[in-house]
């Protein structure tokens, strides 16, 4: 059953009613006619595939199809495989979770991202905790923000019986992107450092002024009882 719906996912050789077709190979591809293209296949021996139908002219690949299909299928699997392989780990919070004990999951919640986990946060409202639904709402916003750099939201919070939820899934590795919140405080940093920098600079050259001034009243006075 799984084959027929594959098979019937593509169309194949006189299946493909267009005036001209993309050709594409190794590296190369060509637009030709569609009777052009038939013959290339069967010169070739093998069949001629419409992998992208949508496409001005559609796309089409000279393959055996049940090589083909044998691929198509082969990659599926191996998705399947990989999307089975991403564990999910699970944070959670209360409504009203204090700073320390935020700092800390968050740290968790890091280390998991890091390793290649997904991360499911959620915030348990027991009893009359419901109330603060918007609160837990406005706690797992921040926590996906702090970890915008790490992570990209899967979903966000949706409150599901008496948990809220927020899925979080992270990045591919390469380039990080810094938040515009780190961007603006290592901007405000380098601000204050170079203030800090001018004003000692400027603290520097008060204070050798202040020693010349000195030397220049000790030396007066010293040729005052001189003469």
């Amino acid at each position: 059953m799984k084959n027929d719906k594959l098979k019937n996912k593509y169309r194949v050789n006189e299946q493909i009613r267009v005036k001209e077709v993309r050709v594409v190979g190794e590296g190369d591809s060509m637009v030709v006619p569609i009777r052009q293209a038939l013959d290339m296949a069967h010169q070739q021996g093998v069949d001629l595939v419409e992998i992208s139908p949508n496409a001005q002219p559609p796309v089409c690949r000279l393959i055996d199809y049940s090589k083909f299909l044998y691929q198509q299928k082969k990659h599926q699997k191996e998705m399947k495989q990989k999307q089975a392989k991403v564990e999910v780990k699970e944070i959670r919070f209360g409504p009203q979770t204090d700073d320390h004990d935020y700092q800390f999951k968050l740290k968790h919640a890091i280390e998991f991202l890091n390793s290649g986990y997904k991360v499911r946060a959620y915030v348990f409202f027991k009893g009359r905790s419901i109330l603060f639904k918007e609160q837990g709402e406005v706690l797992l916003l921040r926590f996906a923000n702090d970890l915008e750099e790490l992570a990209k939201v899967e979903q966000l919070p949706k409150l599901d019986g008496k948990k809220m939820f927020l899925y979080l899934t992270p990045k591919k590795a390469g380039v990080v992107k810094k938040s515009q919140q780190k961007r603006d405080n290592e901007r405000r940093e380098a601000e204050a450092k170079e203030a800090a920098r001018q004003e000692q600079e400027v603290n520097a050259a008060a204070n050798g002024l202040l020693a010349n001034a000195k030397g220049a009243e000790e030396l007066l006075k010293k040729i005052q009882q001189e003469e």
